[in-house]
């Protein structure tokens, strides 16, 4: 079983780990290996503790848990289960395009394509509607490999901008759902059959 929770502190080294994790992965030859060597786990899982404790401009995380047979190999019976993607996020830091910002969307490899990333986006897109927010945005980098994902689920390219990172220019992406309706929508459970 997989479950959408709001994130705990203590959530955050495994926030930390997901974060690390699915960089070196997504951005394998895409940024330097030393650099992906060198990101650190605990490093951001601090930052990701203050984050969950601050909810300042109204930030929220909210984690994927696997529990059970969902479970990664060996963590079956982890009590509570075991943190496999996240989502963070809150009011824009550039409200002239859109009012809420989905800063962060990371989920492990083994569980793409499973619909999890789609319900943390909803998660996410609920929140930001009931603090108001009418409209939501997100960067993604031009080369990352799961930029489709935002495409489909209707993101519609609204700004280019470049972005340091490893000491190098990206070209990051801005994707926008207004209204935020179009986002929770694009992210509804199917009816069933």
């Amino acid at each position: 079983m997989i479950c959408i929770r709001r994130a705990r502190p203590d959530d955050a080294t495994a926030i930390g780990a997901v974060h690390v994790a699915t960089w070196r992965s997504a951005y394998a030859g895409l940024l330097p290996e030393a650099y992906l060597t060198s990101l650190s786990a605990l490093r951001h899982a601090a930052g990701y503790e203050a984050a969950i404790g601050e909810r300042r401009n109204g930030h929220a995380v909210f984690v994927a848990v696997a529990k059970g047979a969902d479970a990664p190999a060996g963590q079956e019976g982890v009590k509570g289960g075991t943190v496999i993607g996240f989502v963070s996020g809150g009011r824009s830091r550039r409200p002239h395009v859109a009012d809420g910002e989905i800063e962060t969307l990371y989920l492990l490899d083994d569980y793409r394509d499973r619909g999890v990333g789609r319900r943390l986006m909803r998660a996410m897109a609920a929140h930001l509607a009931a603090i108001s927010c009418r409209s939501v945005m997100l960067w993604v980098l031009k080369d990352n490999p799961t930029r489709w994902f935002y495409q489909r689920l209707g993101g519609r390219l609204v700004a280019r901008d470049v972005v340091r990172v490893a000491g190098q220019g990206q070209e990051q992406l801005a994707f926008i759902w207004d209204p935020i309706e179009a986002l929770l929508l694009a992210t509804a459970p199917a009816p069933e059959a």
